[in-house]
């Protein structure tokens, strides 16, 4: 989630943010922050406590929802605001335009068809896991998931291996300010044992969850890496904790890389180009 922190309250005019260049519009920062601060866990919230959230004045964030429940972004029944799903505009263009899901599905397809399981594929977005690609299985997940679905990185299998991914240096910012929270009775929360999961998923090249993000599904996630080795997405594969164990997302894993394999594979410029008969 995209917070940030207002000084005087918008009174309609620009004044310059401290340390920001002469371009910068803080106005439309402001209601960013405002939309930002509804997800999955704070669907409906008060005018007062988006600028709890936001940090903005309250008479300022109050015109900030107002506008955006004029726009048709946000509806209200008075006293909640909620986002509409309009809303979802803002991040289609940004979908549509990635070249990456459309290249992983096919081998997400074939995975899901050999294996059974529902394959996600996802991207790191701040502190956050972003669902750019999905494809389910017939079964029923205790949390739906949906393409632009964002989840907390540190409890979640893709956003461990995302992490691992990071240099040391956004790590270091990263562990020394996250406030993780208790999702389940099995979600570890304390920074130093997380920092090490995640040192242990760098080394291992692979993450596997058991009930931390909720109590019904467990995953195995591997990362996708762009032809210069960077870690540009995460692919994991997930079920219901009923059938599943660590040990069967285990037996899962080189499938899984295979068709991690496949997709790195495609986004090679030299690949394609011999592929397309250009090279």
């Amino acid at each position: 989630m995209v917070g940030t922190r207002a000084g005087k309250a918008d009174q309609g005019g620009e004044s310059e943010p401290a340390g920001r260049p002469p371009y910068f519009v803080q106005s439309l920062e402001r209601g960013l922050a405002v939309i930002s601060a509804f997800d999955h866990t704070r669907p409906k919230l008060t005018s007062t406590e988006v600028a709890k959230i936001t940090g903005l004045d309250r008479a300022a964030t109050r015109r900030f929802l107002l506008t955006l429940v004029d726009l048709g972004y946000m509806m209200t029944d008075g006293r909640l605001f909620s986002l509409r799903p309009r809303v979802l505009e803002l991040g289609y263009a940004y979908l549509s335009s990635l070249s990456l899901p459309d290249m992983a599905l096919p081998h997400m397809e074939r995975l899901v068809g050999e294996v059974h399981e529902t394959c996600s594929l996802g991207v790191l977005d701040g502190r956050e896991v972003v669902f750019v690609a999905r494809v389910p299985t017939k079964r029923l997940m205790a949390i739906p998931i949906l393409v632009g679905s964002r989840f907390p990185a540190y409890p979640t299998s893709m956003g461990r291996v995302l992490l691992a991914g990071q240099p040391r240096e956004w790590l270091d910012d990263y562990f020394s300010s996250v406030q993780p929270e208790p999702i389940t009775d099995r979600t570890v929360t304390d920074p130093g044992e997380l920092r090490e999961i995640v040192e242990e998923v760098h080394a291992q090249g692979w993450a596997i969850i058991d009930r931390e993000i909720d109590d019904g599904s467990c995953s195995v996630a591997v990362p996708i890496h762009d032809a210069s080795g960077r870690v540009v997405a995460a692919l994991n594969l997930s079920m219901p904790s009923g059938r599943g164990s660590v040990e069967t997302m285990r037996d899962l894993l080189p499938a899984t890389r295979r068709a991690a394999e496949q997709i790195e594979a495609d986004l090679r410029p030299s690949s394609r180009g011999q592929e397309n008969g250009l090279a």
